[in-house]
């Protein structure tokens, strides 16, 4: 049995789209990290970098979003690029994975979270994720995916950043990327997109950013 441990996070998102296009059996079981789950021992046995999402597939753990992705794909032999184009799609997995989202959530920490209000880091990671976003832009000039011309993980890792790149970057910035929205729009369209989307239904997550919040979220304010 394969069981995926959730949140509604971008990368635990990105995940669930492939597990829905797969159409793997899977249990979905919610990772609440405001609650500060994400902590308790019997996670940090499957994932001992306390994030979501992680997975078990007959018991053995598989963590990071993209690893995931990677290692289901693999698998089951669905939606991963062609042979030759590995390198690409390895290319392209890392990009997403360490600047996409990396800078993103950065870029959303210090505008919106960060107890102190730093010029210098808003600034700062804001430019890096609108670059970032840009580079993914222009690689969709042209061309409905990311590698080859099959949709893919590749183009999965990218749409569950996508779903918060309106906040990230705020709705003018993320209008002056059509070809990322038009993206977007076709993979939102697609029926995994939607029951992924309705995980939200399923289970209850605490919704309030409080000081209980930031210190399971931001460890260094914890005691």
């Amino acid at each position: 049995m394969l069981r995926f441990y959730y949140s509604l996070a971008p990368n635990p998102m990105k995940v669930a789209l492939y597990l829905e296009e797969a159409g793997l059996a899977y249990e979905a079981v919610p990772v609440d990290t405001r609650k500060g789950e994400q902590h308790k021992p019997d996670f940090l046995a499957i994932n001992p970098n306390a994030k979501a999402p992680a997975i078990t597939d007959d018991g053995k753990p598989v963590f990071d979003s993209n690893a995931i992705l990677l290692y289901l794909a693999e698998k089951t032999g669905q939606f991963l690029p062609a042979p030759e184009l590995r390198g690409e799609t390895l290319s392209w997995m890392f990009f997403i994975s360490s600047g996409i989202g990396p800078y993103s959530g950065q870029a959303v920490h210090f505008t919106h979270h960060a107890p102190e209000k730093i010029d210098y880091a808003i600034n700062r990671y804001a430019f890096e994720a609108k670059r970032h976003w840009s580079i993914l832009n222009d690689r969709l000039e042209g061309r409905d995916w990311l590698v080859g011309d099959s949709y893919s993980i590749v183009d999965m890792a990218a749409w569950g950043w996508e779903r918060a790149a309106g906040f990230v970057l705020g709705a003018e910035a993320f209008d002056a990327l059509p070809n990322v929205k038009r993206h977007f729009a076709a993979i939102n369209a697609r029926p995994a997109a939607e029951r992924a989307n309705a995980l939200k239904d399923r289970h209850a997550f605490k919704a309030e950013m409080d000081d209980e919040a930031r210190r399971n979220m931001f460890r260094h304010l914890a005691p």
